[in-house]
């Protein structure tokens, strides 16, 4: 398999943690986002949207969007599994995760921020943007793991939640955003340690600049 994707994009983080955790072996191609790679045509043809990350299986088929990604292994390579076999928990894990990919993330992405650029707003408008958008997004995440074990999102083994959460935690530091939230704060220290988030982590990438 081939993992398109960038070393700091957070969509392609997410699924380079499910590989890990997963022990599956992928080649990685980098597309730089911000000389605009992914929209070259040849990679257009692979994922029209001009976004990465994208999986190109065995057979060339193409997976795109990283939550349909990672849902993609988890049914394929069942073990670990990525959601809790609780419907209830298992609902909850996915609506953290959506928090993240569907609320927080797309709106302080490098597209979004640069149409604010192209609109005339200056930078520190575009970052105060970004800003706001993270911290009413983790605000939501700190209330919604006030009543779950840890010391992952929710209990003693990774899910989808830690697999989103940890990326965008990254993003709020390249913002300069303070760690202000104690129970998110714990479960990035704990993952940090752990050898799969590791192996994802962005500076531990070729293209890592």
């Amino acid at each position: 398999m081939i993992l398109h994707g960038y070393f700091r994009s957070s969509a392609s983080w997410r699924v380079r943690i499910a590989l890990a955790l997963k022990n599956l072996k992928v080649e990685h191609k980098t597309h730089h986002l911000r000389r605009g790679d992914q929209h070259l045509p040849d990679y257009l043809a692979k994922n029209p949207q001009g976004l990465v990350p994208a999986l190109q299986l065995n057979d060339h088929r193409v997976i795109t969007q990283s939550l349909a990604i990672i849902e993609y292994l988890d049914e394929t390579a069942p073990e670990p599994p990525l959601l809790p076999s609780d419907p209830f928990v298992r609902a909850r894990v996915r609506a953290f995760a959506q928090v993240i990919a569907s609320d927080i993330h797309p709106i302080q992405n490098l597209k979004i921020l640069r149409r604010l650029s192209g609109l005339g707003i200056d930078d520190e408008g575009v970052r105060a943007w970004a800003g706001v958008t993270i911290i009413e997004g983790l605000e939501a995440c700190e209330r919604l793991l006030l009543d779950a074990p840890g010391p992952y999102c929710f209990g003693s083994k990774p899910t989808l939640a830690d697999i989103c959460l940890i990326p965008q935690l990254a993003n709020a530091r390249r913002f300069g955003i303070e760690r202000r939230w104690d129970r998110l704060s714990s479960i990035d220290d704990y993952c940090r340690t752990q050898p799969p988030f590791q192996i994802a982590e962005a500076s531990a990438q070729p293209d890592a600049e």
